[in-house]
């Protein structure tokens, strides 16, 4: 039986460890630390995840792996491959961008959010999140996801005496649960059938089943992908976003609607494409129709979204997610169908990437208006213009982005590549399916977009913006702007190196 290889490259597992570790700091910290200075805890955690995010760089040829098999170098349960740096960095700059949110939200709690565990458990997840990319075993890809989202419960439930927050966590925890343990189960008819948990050779191995095993292999592939599909928020596995979204402080709903995103695909892509290329009769149609389902959910959801209801902002985000998480799906569906399944798998982390800019703009904006309309109503928003000029114009290009219009090219980009996926798969049923849910989205885009512009109701009232949330929003604006500029950069950024 072959062993582990005891030799560890700290090189390659630097950006998650470097997280996980300024995590425990922060946490032992937090035991010595006056309340008067708990705010350093909060610079401290920003630049142990700006650090984590820098260690990518000595990593930025993808030729390292770790923890491999003494009898097969090709078996390694760790790869800083081409695909993790790019889904790592994803992971780290979204969650730095939420930090950053979350500095100025933390203040703004008066000492409601306590700051030590607030830390330590964003930290935390940011590493499982980290993690999972780099994971080339079931075991460790299920570990990765668990260390990511467990964290996440206790993010979204941790305002204090907050029904809606201990609901929410509530209704997140429990789903996760379920899903999870079925994920387990696929995990285990895989292993039984296979032998392996790597996923190289369950690619191998899987081919040659015996006749009567075949089923159950075939189990195991559906089961498998139910855990990674509950961390995309695809139909029916999406029901907990509204509520949690609405419950968890902003900068939490934030890092989930993005980091929690990468973390579901990025499995789902290891799955599929790695380690079961060769049930794509399988899983491909399964995506295909979850792809179709997701995004005409997610954008009819957002459509009805009421301007004046509490929160309806944020609520019409979190559909909005749901709607996107339908599109991301798209080219990994198509992966199944095409001869070129790396440039399909492409298309889906260049969108994600896009995505993750806009995305974290958007609440970075709501975050600010939340500061003055703690409610977050849709209706909060008319005026903005006239409150807050640049801000106003910063949200129309992020939402213009996610609609996929001019001058958010880089939506419009994103969007071109997800269907010429599709047709070049020849799933051109699903790229229909996606050109009338983007029609649909445009409505309600639109409809926000313009809002910002009319006149506001009684004299609008100018507030400061604090340092750390106007940093979060002119980053993620020079992004977007820089990559609507320069959209070929994105595809070229995403390009996995997977095969």
């Amino acid at each position: 039986m072959s062993s582990l290889v005891q030799s560890v490259d700290w090189l390659a597992i630097a950006p998650p460890t470097l997280a996980a570790v300024v995590g425990l700091v922060v946490l032992v910290a937090d035991l010595f630390i006056g309340e008067e200075k708990k705010a350093v805890l909060g610079w401290v955690s920003v630049a142990g995840l700006a650090a984590s995010a820098l260690m990518l760089l000595p990593l930025r040829d993808g030729d390292r792996a770790t923890f491999c098999l003494t009898g097969d170098a090709h078996a390694c349960s760790y790869m800083a491959d081409r695909f993790t740096l790019v889904i790592q960095f994803l992971v780290l700059g979204g969650a730095l961008l939420a930090a950053l949110l979350s500095v100025t939200a933390l203040k703004d709690a008066n000492k409601d959010l306590p700051e030590g565990e607030f830390w330590f458990l964003l930290l935390s997840s940011a590493a499982g999140a980290a993690l999972l990319p780099a994971s080339r075993d079931l075991a460790t890809l299920i570990v990765a996801l668990e260390v990511a989202s467990l964290p996440a419960f206790a993010l979204v439930g941790i305002k204090r005496g907050d029904k809606k927050s201990s609901e929410a966590a509530l209704k997140f925890f429990l789903s996760s649960v379920t899903a999870t343990a079925v994920s387990l189960m696929g995990v285990s008819f895989v292993y039984a059938t296979t032998g392996s948990l790597y996923l190289t050779q369950i690619a191998d191995r899987i081919q040659h089943v015996d006749g009567q095993f075949h089923t159950l292999a075939q189990a195991g592939v559906v089961l498998t992908l139910v855990g990674f599909a509950f961390k995309t928020a695809a139909v029916p596995f999406h029901f907990w976003v509204p509520d949690t979204y609405v419950g968890a402080p902003l900068p939490v709903a934030a890092y989930l609607s993005v980091v929690g995103k990468a973390v579901g695909f990025s499995g789902l892509i290891l799955v599929t494409v790695v380690a079961l290329p060769s049930y794509g009769d399988v899983w491909g149609p399964a995506l295909a129709a979850l792809a179709a389902l997701t995004m005409t959910v997610g954008n009819v959801g957002a459509l009805r979204q009421q301007a004046t209801r509490a929160y309806s902002a944020v609520r019409l985000l979190a559909w909005s997610s749901v709607g996107q998480a339908g599109y991301l799906l798209v080219p990994i569906a198509s992966a199944a169908y095409s001869k070129d399944a790396e440039k399909a798998i492409g298309s889906t982390v260049a969108y994600a990437l896009m995505y993750a800019v806009v995305n974290l703009g958007a609440f970075a904006v709501a975050a600010l208006v939340a500061r003055t309309s703690p409610l977050n109503r849709i209706s909060d928003y008319r005026g903005l213009y006239a409150r807050s000029p640049l801000s106003a114009l910063i949200l129309g290009f992020f939402l213009l982005c996610l609609a996929g219009l001019p001058p958010g090219i880089i939506g419009l980009f994103a969007k071109v590549t997800v269907f010429a996926a599709a047709v070049d798969a020849g799933l051109g049923w699903l790229a229909v399916v996606m050109a009338v849910n983007v029609v649909i989205a445009l409505f309600y885009y639109l409809q926000w977009t313009t809002l910002l512009f009319r006149a506001p109701e009684g004299e609008p009232e100018k507030h400061r913006v604090p340092a750390p949330l106007t940093a979060a929003i002119a980053l993620t604006a020079v992004l977007g702007i820089a990559l609507s500029g320069a959209p070929q950069l994105v595809l070229r950024f995403s390009a996995t190196g997977l095969f």
